[in-house]
């Protein structure tokens, strides 16, 4: 009975004791990621549409006509300089050239014998033993011998180069994108057979409204962001600005040059293209930029959760959305600038609760 009457005192003690722990554990403050914000540095001018392009972009073709036999590269391949990347079936212009050489060799043995009788008759005629016509005559010969040579010459570099011209190669590294002629067609000369993006600048295309056309010039500065490069913005300046407006879109082409574009930046993908007033400052009612994964709501009004400095307590505060963005919004009113706001799961939180801000892991996947 003794026993029995210490083993239950030990029981309950440590059952009150798991009890207070368990309490203890409920009342620690739920971490939440949180960030103070801070309105935006200038006021946005307008975000556009864009897409990546190289800044050079050429066809490829051969300088002579013939039938294609070799393509040793495909779309989508990287090329470096000087790299062979096709060739023509080089037997008619093997034939030519050596037919240009044998001519050569002809107008040399020509040219020789020319000179030699120049020679010969250049001495007779100071022993007075031919006449001077014949001299004249024999003068005039050697100068069409060498005329000759000279012209079977150019005939022979002209057919040796076309000999070279059977092969194709890059003029500048870059990437393939397009492939216009199949192995064994007879392509003519100037015919693209690639199309080669030169690789180093790379620009961005958008298409500008005519109202911004007074606010934008080349040199202006934009940023850039592309869906398929998450948590990164770039730079990028206006490069060219097109004189006209398209015809169908009443729109303006500017080009645009990446600062550091990066290897993970490729032709073809889309991006969005933001452009701020230079000469504006922060004002105290310029917008703040949130990752759109911080908006909430309350009832139909857009809100977000605020953490209040004193208790460290939740408060649903509605906002005023200006924007909207892929990956972003635009809070123009409802935020001051240094509070502190939930940025991910402000689906499982509720106000009033206590709860303890704690910086994003990888604060580029929550970059504006």
């Amino acid at each position: 009975m003794r026993w029995r009457g210490i083993m239950l005192t030990v029981s309950g003690a440590l059952a009150l004791a798991a009890c207070h722990a368990k309490q203890a554990e409920v009342t620690l403050p739920r971490p939440v990621i949180a960030v103070v914000v801070h309105r935006d540095s200038k006021p946005v001018l307008a975000t556009l549409p864009g897409e990546v392009n190289a800044r050079y972009a050429t066809p490829l073709s051969f300088r002579i006509a013939g039938k294609l036999i070799e393509r040793n590269v495909r779309l989508g391949d990287t090329v470096t300089a000087g790299q062979v990347i096709a060739r023509l079936d080089p037997d008619d212009a093997q034939r030519s050239l050596a037919s240009a050489q044998a001519q050569l060799m002809a107008a040399q043995h020509r040219l020789g014998f020319a000179e030699q009788q120049l020679d010969r008759d250049r001495a007779q005629a100071q022993e007075q033993l031919i006449a001077m016509a014949q001299l004249e005559q024999t003068q005039d010969a050697y100068v069409a011998a060498v005329a000759q040579r000279d012209q079977a010459l150019q005939q022979f570099a002209l057919l040796k180069n076309q000999t070279e011209y059977t092969v194709l190669t890059a003029d500048h590294a870059g990437v393939i994108t397009a492939e216009d002629a199949d192995t064994g067609q007879n392509v003519a000369a100037g015919q693209a057979v690639y199309h080669l993006a030169w690789s180093g600048t790379v620009d961005i295309l958008c298409d500008v409204p005519e109202s911004l056309l007074t606010a934008l010039t080349v040199g202006s500065a934009a940023s850039v962001s592309l869906p398929a490069v998450t948590g990164r913005r770039f730079t990028a300046h206006v490069r060219e600005l097109s004189p006209a407006a398209d015809p169908g879109s009443r729109t303006y082409r500017a080009k645009l040059t990446l600062d550091a574009p990066g290897p993970e930046v490729r032709l073809g993908m889309t991006a969005t293209v933001t452009f701020a007033d230079a000469a504006g400052d922060a004002q105290a009612d310029d917008p703040i930029t949130l990752p759109a994964t911080a908006l909430f709501h309350e009832g139909n009004a857009p809100a977000v959760w605020v953490v209040r400095p004193g208790d460290h307590a939740l408060e649903l505060r509605r906002v005023q959305l200006g924007r909207y963005d892929d990956r972003t919004i635009s809070i123009s009113q409802g935020l001051n600038d240094g509070e502190r706001v939930v940025l991910q799961g402000v689906h499982t939180v509720s106000a009033g609760e206590t709860v303890r801000a704690v910086a994003p892991l990888h604060p580029e996947d929550f970059a504006s």
